[in-house]
């Protein structure tokens, strides 16, 4: 069977693989957009677009019927104390996210890249094509689907999430570095107003490595689920599954949840997170979103980077005009200035703090305290959530950049921040990943 020839070949349909294919399409490159599953079909996610993902859809020009703004976040501690998070507008980003249920959030941009000019291919990818060449990340120019076909491209874009074939078989990913979390979430039949993320124990003291949260949804129905980080191991997922009910019930006994509402709809789903480990970009190979390691390693952001990524890749492919290493090291440069020093600093204190469930607990219940928490919440917003480049001047982030301060310094000489600065730094052409504070 003949080969088809692409001048891009996105694998992945996510919101990372859909915004890459949609940009490349609409400026006239042939795509082909490959997917193992027919659409529409579910994730497990919260559900909400961080404010960037939504200047990114006012930019592409993609609405998404049926979301709903959502602005503020409530954060819960492990005492009950709550401490309200402002949203607000950046120079870079919307005043606020939105909710929409995944099952229609991919199918509207997966439908915009199609409509733009991108070939959907539906099938497995059994095995990356190499073309011999024998380079860094990728001899990889193509994908063999499970039908026969051989997809080849000039680029290969991999979107294809956490546990990416195509990272794998560009040997792009070091294994013993990987950073893994995994989420759970289900839907329940009740009406939330804010979003509300909750530091939860199980047991007095014993923290849970991660969060549960409690999102608005469209059609009266929120978002429930629990994050666990498992650092370096695939092994977390059946602990969050067993603690759900628990978590629900804890949520009756705070007040979030009416005691009617019963879950329903369990999904799951690995999330690999801070980049640590991933190669994002080699050869004629550039990873974005999950693939890529886009989590954000402190509450597991996701959606946003993704289509960010998505169209860095793209913009970094066309602007390389048909030469797959100056596309590599435009993705690099621009993913050491947007991600580089914050998830460096990011992983290297989630390495440090999920082994010590007290020590989670210790800095959870801190920073919910009375007069603390309030004080330091617009500079939680923003550090938290990945806001800090392109925010408006103002306390938030005042108080944003003296954490990224405290955390350069203080992770100066962890492995994440050591691996992030070997892997970007000088490497491709590429910048330092060390931005001047601003």
């Amino acid at each position: 069977m003949a080969d088809d020839r692409f001048d891009v070949v996105v694998v992945g349909t996510g919101p990372a693989g859909s915004t890459a294919a949609l940009v490349l399409a609409r400026a006239g490159a042939r795509v082909a957009l490959v997917d193992k599953a027919t659409f529409p079909r579910d994730k497990a996610c919260g559900d909400l677009v961080g404010p960037r993902g939504v200047r990114l859809l006012s930019e592409v020009d993609v609405p998404v019927p049926g979301s709903i703004p959502v602005g503020d976040m409530v954060v819960v501690g492990p005492t009950g104390r709550r401490v309200r998070l402002p949203c607000v507008p950046g120079r870079t980003y919307a005043d606020h996210a939105v909710a929409v249920p995944r099952l229609t959030f991919d199918q509207v941009l997966r439908h915009a890249a199609v409509e733009a000019g991108a070939l959907p291919v539906v099938g497995h990818v059994v095995e990356a094509v190499d073309d011999g060449g024998g380079v860094d990340g990728g001899g990889v120019d193509g994908v063999a689907m499970d039908d026969g076909r051989r997809l080849r491209g000039d680029i290969i874009i991999g979107a294809d999430g956490a546990t990416s074939r195509v990272a794998e078989a560009a040997g792009l990913v070091d294994p013993a570095r990987v950073l893994w979390g995994f989420a759970v979430r289900s839907y329940v039949a009740q009406t939330v107003d804010l979003p509300a993320i909750v530091l939860w124990e199980p047991t007095p003291w014993r923290a849970l490595p991660g969060y549960g949260w409690l999102f608005p949804g469209p059609d009266g129905r929120a978002n429930i689920g629990l994050g666990v980080g498992t650092l370096g191991a695939r092994t977390g997922a059946s602990r969050a599954v067993r603690l759900l009910p628990a978590f629900v019930d804890h949520l009756r006994r705070i007040g979030l949840l009416d005691g009617g509402a019963s879950p329903c709809d369990l999904q799951g789903g690995w999330l690999k997170m801070g980049i640590v480990g991933t190669t994002p970009a080699a050869g004629r190979v550039l990873l974005v979103g999950d693939a890529a390691g886009l989590v954000n390693p402190l509450q597991g952001e996701g959606i946003a980077q993704a289509m960010c990524s998505g169209r860095a890749a793209a913009t970094a492919v066309l602007e390389g005009d048909g030469s797959p290493a100056r596309a590599v090291t435009g993705y690099r440069a621009w993913l050491a200035a947007e991600h580089a020093v914050y998830h460096g600093i990011t992983a290297a204190l989630q390495t440090a703090l999920l082994p010590r469930p007290r020590a989670v607990a210790g800095v959870g219940r801190l920073l919910t305290a009375p007069v603390l928490g309030p004080s330091l919440a617009p500079g939680w917003s923003v550090f938290w959530n990945e806001l800090l480049e392109g925010a408006a001047p103002g306390r938030g982030r005042t108080q944003a950049t003296i954490a990224r301060r405290i955390g350069r310094a203080a992770f100066a000489r962890s492995a994440a921040l050591r691996w992030m600065t070997a892997n970007f730094a000088e490497r491709d052409g590429c910048t330092s990943p060390a931005p001047t504070d601003r």
